[in-house]
């Protein structure tokens, strides 16, 4: 298949997928309340209560509230991939002389608009709690192309869950499981204080190398200590290792479970 069909392939999906979530805006601003509340939450109740070295906590905990943004893909993907699976969409995807990798990237791309779309409101959000951007321009800008590229990321691991779970339902309570894998990280207080083999968990966790980046990047508070995993020192890096990673494991996880279903 020539390479303009399968790019037709890939806008078609992307549109299917937007059009979809055009006309259920519920989904958005779903995606939106639990930033918003979590800002509330962390940032004036518990953040009165909470330090951070060398800065406000409300600077310390947006960028961790920007990574959780990339994160909140894996439900909605999943059960949408499960949905697709459980009503026979993905069947009949699968009849037709479209290029399957091109399908999946559609999905990919779609939930990476989207995701740049509450990116951008929960930015807003930010500013007006006041956290601010404090070394530049172009900085900033890598820390929200590193947003993005992670939130394709885990579109494609929420891709190979949805298509694993199969059923709808069972996809709900799997995703269930993304709150505690994003809480154990750097998003919301520093690891120095969690035990030690909390605190490798959470340092090696590719979330809080995302964090960390995005709080460097920004200028905000939060540096890591010299006794740091070794990610968290070199967060950019990190993080696009983490992100080369996944893809190479869940890129063909995923096109193989998609043309293998139901075999």
């Amino acid at each position: 298949m020539s390479t303009r069909h399968a790019l037709s392939d890939t806008t078609t999906l992307a549109t299917r997928i937007l059009l979809y979530y055009r006309h259920s805006p519920g989904l958005i601003v779903v995606s939106l309340v639990t930033p918003a509340a979590l800002v509330l939450v962390f940032g004036y109740v518990f953040g009165s209560a909470m330090s951070v070295p060398g800065g406000d906590y409300r600077e310390f905990l947006m960028p961790g509230l920007f990574a959780l943004v990339a994160v909140n893909t894996v439900m909605p993907t999943m059960i949408g991939s499960a949905r697709d699976v459980g009503l026979g969409v993905t069947d009949r995807l699968r009849s037709m002389p479209v290029s399957r990798p091109a399908l999946l990237l559609g999905q990919a791309v779609a939930d990476a608009v989207v995701g740049m779309v509450v990116l951008i409101a929960v930015t807003g959000l930010g500013l007006a709690v006041g956290w601010r951007i404090r070394d530049g321009f172009a900085d900033a800008l890598t820390a929200f192309a590193l947003l993005v590229l992670f939130r394709f990321v885990m579109t494609w691991v929420a891709i190979h869950l949805g298509l694993l779970a199969g059923r709808e339902d069972v996809a709900g309570q799997l995703g269930v499981m993304v709150l505690p894998i994003a809480m154990i990280t750097n998003a919301f207080v520093p690891t120095e204080g969690m035990p030690t083999w909390l605190r490798a968990i959470a340092d090696w966790n590719p979330i809080s190398a995302l964090v960390a980046a995005c709080r460097d990047l920004f200028g905000n508070p939060g540096a890591p200590t010299a006794d740091a995993a070794l990610p968290l020192q070199h967060p950019v890096a990190a993080t696009l290792i983490w992100s080369a990673a996944l893809l190479l494991i869940f890129v063909p996880l995923s096109v193989h479970r998609f043309n293998t279903h139901g075999r």
